[in-house]
């Protein structure tokens, strides 16, 4: 039994069929074709205004020849004379342009107040403006500051009552124990009008002091510029330093606000601080200082040299240093080369003499 020799064929080529591709494209264009001239007589979404609003609820589309109406809106009012107010959808699919016809509408003109002004931001009072009011020195605003332009029912006002300016009065200030203060008789007090405060006299040994400030100013609506002081007994003890002297300050007695500097004997150094206050509280302030042993006296003392002039005076050093080291490198280079030159010339003249001394003469 022999076997064939002969190849296998492959089977016939099947083309594909071009009917599903081409026929698909075709329908496709056919499609476009007809959907073209559709979308593109359609007008997009009506514009839109700053001034104006379109009148009802608008088409999911517009044909060619479809016209839309608009109207102002709220805060607005047509102007004079007036403008088109209707849009028509073009053949090129395009709305036909149209002008702001509306303009803001005016709030009522508002004067200044009694005692006071008031100021428009923006120079006008059309709708969205603002009004700011101040008042004059001596007087306070009852109401709010900023009034606003806005809409009000199917116009505009203002959005609350214009403030007023009230004059600034104060009632009397407190009464303070060992002490009065001036013009004590009045009810009221004016805006920067100003009260004193004294200590009456002392029925003991030691005199009150006043503690705090002893003139307040009427500044705001029943506002004193500060509480007011105290007349109490303020006395320090005597402030004894050993080893050390009063400078100034000498007295039987340390009153509020008495000031005493001291200074220590030869051989002693201040620990503390030279110069204390008595405080309101009857305490010295800072604490009393003390002289230690073992210092020389501050009189002898060379004062200690300012750190900025200390480091202003070591970079001076430097610098002249520096100078003078460079001055010295380039004395030397200079020294150097002139006397190696020297040295050449001389060398240059020994050989000239020697080659005329060997040449025979002619």
């Amino acid at each position: 039994m022999t076997a064939s020799c002969s190849s296998r064929k492959a089977p016939p080529y099947r083309s594909e069929s071009p009917f599903s591709s081409r026929c698909f494209v075709g329908i496709l264009l056919v499609a476009l074709l007809f959907l073209l001239p559709i979308s593109s007589d359609a007008c997009g979404e009506p514009p839109r205004y700053e001034s104006m609003r379109l009148q009802g609820v608008p088409k999911p589309s517009y044909r060619p020849g479809d016209s839309i109406q608009y109207e102002c809106r709220p805060g607005y009012q047509p102007k004079r004379p007036s403008l088109p107010t209707t849009a028509v959808c073009q053949h090129d699919s395009m709305w036909s342009l149209l002008q702001e016809a509306c303009t803001r509408k005016q709030c009522p003109n508002l004067g200044d107040p009694p005692n006071g002004q008031v100021h428009y931001p923006n120079g006008s009072i059309l709708f969205g403006s603002e009004a700011h009011y101040v008042c004059n020195v001596g007087y306070f605003l009852i109401g709010p500051s900023i009034l606003y332009c806005d809409i009000s029912g199917s116009t505009v006002d203002w959005s609350d009552n214009p403030p007023v300016c009230e004059k600034i009065l104060c009632k009397p200030p407190e009464k303070i124990l060992n002490g009065k203060y001036t013009n004590s008789h009045k009810d009221i007090f004016e805006y920067s009008e100003v009260v004193t405060y004294s200590c009456d006299a002392s029925n003991g040994t030691d005199q009150y002091s006043l503690v705090g400030e002893s003139k307040l100013v009427c500044i705001g609506n029943d506002k004193w510029s500060s509480d007011p002081p105290q007349c109490k007994v303020v006395k320090c003890v005597y402030p004894h330093v050993e080893n050390g002297m009063m400078v100034s300050g000498h007295g039987p007695k340390f009153y509020y606000k008495a000031t005493v500097v001291y200074r220590c004997n030869e051989g002693f150094k201040l620990n503390g601080s030279n110069t204390i206050i008595c405080s309101a509280n009857s305490t010295w302030d800072p604490e009393i200082p003390t002289c230690i042993k073992g210092y020389p006296s501050p009189s002898d003392e060379p004062p200690p040299k300012d750190a900025e002039s200390l480091g202003a005076g070591i970079i001076v050093g430097i610098v002249i240093g520096a100078l003078f080291g460079v001055v010295v490198v380039v004395c030397s280079i200079r020294f150097c080369f002139h006397k190696k030159k020297k040295r050449k010339e001389g060398i240059a003249t020994y050989s000239a003499y020697q080659d005329k001394a060997t040449t025979p003469a002619e």
